[in-house]
């Protein structure tokens, strides 16, 4: 018969909640969570939740045909986010971005500080799961856009709160309160705000597994009270799944995860989707996502050898570890559940320590535990793709582009990526003249999902995706990702003409039909929408000075159409610098940084001014700045050797260039460098 595992020893000394101690490092952990979770807003599923909830409130139901993209317009559509939807259009609607953030903030907080409570419930009673809290928060933070898994994890750490609270009591193997049908509830929020719901289901079977009564024998008050929780937990766990169906699409929408696993996950256009893909580990360095992969399980085996194996603790670290590295989108949710178990593990253990038991008192482990919280924080807040503050990146939302759009009467059959298609119904619905192509779910056949995955890489695919609609106009982001070259088929394709561009994105319309007014009036006739042609536009205007005056005009007034300009100040910029021209050209450059910080090479620009004006130690500055960027290039190293050699400095100078030559082995103007300032690769 399996050991029984020996009881949890009590915290020789643990605080209550009311100490001044404990407060003051809650509130330093308070601070840390809510600065991780206080990045720019750039999720573009948000406007399709928002428009989806204000279609719920103007048509005072549920609506269960799909009526948010034209192809497929009154075909059955099942919203399993509905119910969150519901719920943060009031909260837009009243107070806007602020109130995006305070839903951010509030349910951040509130799903750590369950988990908070959870842990203290298993035992730990100390300073240690501060830092824990805080140190998931960091992997959490990269899922914590306004999306419907805010709301799941709130109701994810009630049910983790739950399930711990009645399996024992700290420091004694005595059951805690059984609230179990409590799950109930939670089990049918969670079916109608996410398809997700199906995670809160395998934790109950997890607790079903590892709680079972071990061995045959039912005999003593002690083992009839084990079975009886056991079956209220069992009955608990039927009617959960049971309530699950009770949504606007009975079983439809309990299916959804299952037709994803077995079908969707195929296709062409979800292999593409990023959060679908497998952990990227240079998003995650800094997060300490490895360090917890490593930890959770060191922990889990040395407290199975000191206080016997947890069988729920194991399932749902190698359940919830598997999906995690199977698909980002599951990173916040390991991070949740990973929380009040890796707490509780490394309070034990801590509490072995010699360390430890050197300091005693409350103000000094306070101390030690807020400077470990600010600590592993740092690093995360200062990543440059989430940037903090309170606002929404509106240069990544295709706002003017609409703007055009409506201004200028363009309606028919559009085509659009599918990312751009929430912030259009948000703009458009329910004018069914302007809805999207494809909205944020993927509506669509099998055929058009597929067309759609390889027209963005492959003319062929397009022109029969095309054939197939007869686009009249379409919105392309103005983004190119690798291997997407549309919008360069588009500006070589003779009976389209892009007549608007921004930072955000291009409007295409198609020449010979409605909008020939529009083409003659506004389309571009010389600079690109997309990246396809520009380096042949810039080596033709260096001999054409007729050709730059055209540019010019062009690129002057994409500048005056839209604030989100950067890209467009950025290659005027490259034109006064063939015209010779350099403060006209810093001002440009520092335009393009003040709309967008991540302008590409905009600061190493700046530099070369700088370094071309006799100021080496300020281009050396800017040189470093876009290095922090970008990372390190070789045109970046050989302007900082440069820069070094006009400081004299031949030694820094000659490691830049075997930093270049690192780099790029092949690199000739740093090995001959090198050699005539007689240094050696």
């Amino acid at each position: 018969m399996p050991k029984r595992p020996r009881p949890i020893p009590a915290d020789p000394a643990p605080l209550p909640l009311d100490h001044p101690a404990l407060i003051a490092a809650a509130l330093v952990a308070v601070a840390c969570i809510v600065v991780s979770v206080s990045f720019r807003i750039y999720d573009t599923d948000i406007w399709q939740h928002l428009a989806v909830g204000r279609a719920i409130w103007t048509l005072h139901h549920v609506p269960t045909t799909q009526l948010w993209t034209w192809p497929t317009y009154g075909a059955p559509d099942v919203n399993a986010s509905w119910g969150f939807r519901a719920l943060i259009w009031p909260v837009w609607h009243a107070w806007g971005v602020p109130g995006l953030f305070a839903w951010r903030w509030l349910a951040t907080l509130a799903a750590f500080a369950i988990l908070w409570a959870t842990a203290r419930r298993m035992g730990a009673r100390g300073f240690t799961p501060l830092v824990v809290l805080v140190l998931c928060s960091l992997i959490y933070r990269q899922r914590s856009q306004v999306r419907p898994e805010t709301l799941v994890s709130v109701l994810l750490a009630l049910e983790l709160w739950i399930l711990e609270t009645r399996r024992r009591a700290p420091g004694s193997g005595n059951p805690g309160p059984d609230r179990v049908f409590w799950l109930i509830p939670i089990a049918w929020g969670w079916a109608n705000v996410h398809i997700s719901y199906y995670v809160g289901i395998v934790l109950l079977v997890f607790h079903l597994i590892g709680t079972r009564p071990l061995g045959a024998s039912k005999r003593g008050p002690q083992a009839k009270a084990e079975w009886n929780a056991w079956r209220r937990l069992l009955l608990a766990s039927a009617l959960a799944v049971g309530v699950s169906f009770v949504n606007p699409w009975g079983w439809r929408a309990l299916w959804q995860p299952f037709e994803y696993f077995f079908q969707w996950r195929h296709e062409p256009i979800f292999q593409s989707i990023g959060e679908l893909k497998p952990v990227v580990w240079s998003n995650n360095l800094l997060n300490g996502l490895p360090l917890i992969l490593l930890a959770w399980p060191a922990l889990l085996l040395w407290r199975a050898s000191r206080f016997g194996f947890d069988r729920v603790e194991a399932l749902t670290l190698a359940f919830f570890a598997a999906i995690a590295l199977g698909s980002q989108r599951f990173l916040g949710t390991f991070a949740l559940v990973a929380a009040p178990y890796l707490a509780r593990d490394l309070h034990d253990a801590w509490r072995t320590t010699r360390l430890a038991a050197a300091v005693r008192s409350p103000w000094a482990r306070a101390l030690l535990a807020s400077a470990a919280c600010v600590a592993v924080s740092l690093p995360e807040w200062k990543r440059a793709d989430l940037p903090l503050g309170i606002e929404m990146e509106d240069f990544q939302y295709p706002i003017r582009a609409c703007d055009y759009i409506e201004a200028n009467g363009i309606r028919g059959r559009s085509f659009n990526q599918f990312a751009a298609g929430g912030y259009i119904l948000y703009r458009f619905w329910p004018d069914r003249t302007r809805l999207p192509f494809m909205d944020i779910h993927q509506a669509g056949t099998r055929e058009d999902r597929t067309l759609y995955a390889y027209s963005l890489g492959s003319p062929p695919y397009w022109r029969e995706l095309d054939a197939r609609h007869r686009f009249e106009y379409a919105v392309l982001f103005r983004h190119q990702f690798p291997r997407e070259i549309l919008i360069d088929v588009l500006d070589a394709d003779s009976t389209w003409a892009h007549v608007f561009m921004d930072d955000a994105a291009v409007v295409y319309v198609r020449r010979g039909g409605a909008f020939q007014s529009l083409i003659a009036r506004d389309a571009y006739a010389v600079v690109p929408g997309g990246n396809g042609a520009l380096n042949a536009l810039g080596a033709a205007s260096e001999n054409d000075s007729l050709l730059r005056r055209r540019v010019r005009a062009e690129l002057e007034r994409a500048i005056e159409g839209s604030p989100w300009h950067s890209r467009s100040a950025s290659l005027l910029a490259n034109v006064t610098l063939i015209e010779h021209r350099p403060e006209e050209a810093s001002d440009l450059l520092r335009e393009a940084l003040r709309v967008d910080p991540l302008t590409p090479r905009a600061r190493e620009r700046l530099g070369m001014i700088a370094l071309d004006a006799g100021r080496p130690r300020d281009a050396l500055g800017l040189f470093e700045k876009e290095r922090r960027v970008v990372g390190r290039s070789v045109s970046l190293e050989l302007l900082t050797a440069a820069a070094w050699r006009a400081l004299g400095d031949l030694g820094r100078a000659r490691t830049a260039y075997r930093e270049a030559l690192r780099l790029d082995p092949a690199n000739q103007t740093a090995r001959d460098s090198l050699a005539a300032f007689g240094g050696t690769p």
